[in-house]
């Protein structure tokens, strides 16, 4: 096993703990909650099978969906989001993706932050779509994708950027 593999897979036991234990009881005003676990799925290696991608994005939500008695809706959302970052990588990276030049602690703090905002919703909106699974309620869906995906994308971006790596 290569030091990249451990530090995935320490990666991933670590979010989802954290999630679990930690994050999961946090309930600001009644349905704002942070979702950090998605950040595996945000930093994993481009390089990477994309098939092995998607079954690690999906065992993740399962995981979470398990601890939070969920019935499915975070592996739902995990493998919308892991499916979709491929086009959301080429939007937002552009031809540094394309060439797969990608490094994310070197890449300018905008183009990151749009790339960490834009999976984040996309995330937050499918699990609270599913979550609520009613369109008379979309304003209540809007409203819990909002406000949570600020708090989730805050919070993303505050870990980045303490866990990166500073290139020198």
């Amino acid at each position: 096993m290569t030091n990249s593999t451990a530090s995935h897979i320490l990666r991933f036991i670590v979010l989802v703990l954290v999630q679990v234990i930690i994050l999961n009881h946090i309930n600001f005003l009644g349905y704002i909650n942070p979702y950090l676990y998605i950040l595996f799925i945000l930093l994993f290696p481009i390089k990477n099978n994309r098939l092995v991608f998607l079954l690690l994005s999906f065992l993740l939500g399962l995981i979470i969906d398990m601890f939070s008695d969920s019935g499915g809706i975070h592996a739902a959302a995990c493998v919308s989001i892991a499916y979709l970052r491929p086009l959301i990588l080429k939007w937002t990276f552009g031809a540094a993706y394309e060439h797969n030049t990608v490094k994310f602690n070197s890449i300018e703090f905008g183009s990151r932050l749009l790339y960490i905002s834009m999976l984040t919703i996309i995330h937050h909106f499918i699990l609270f779509l599913l979550e609520v699974f009613n369109f008379s309620e979309i304003i209540l869906t809007l409203q819990k994708t909002l406000f949570s995906s600020i708090f989730t994308i805050l919070l993303t971006t505050i870990v980045t950027i303490i866990f990166s790596k500073r290139s020198r």
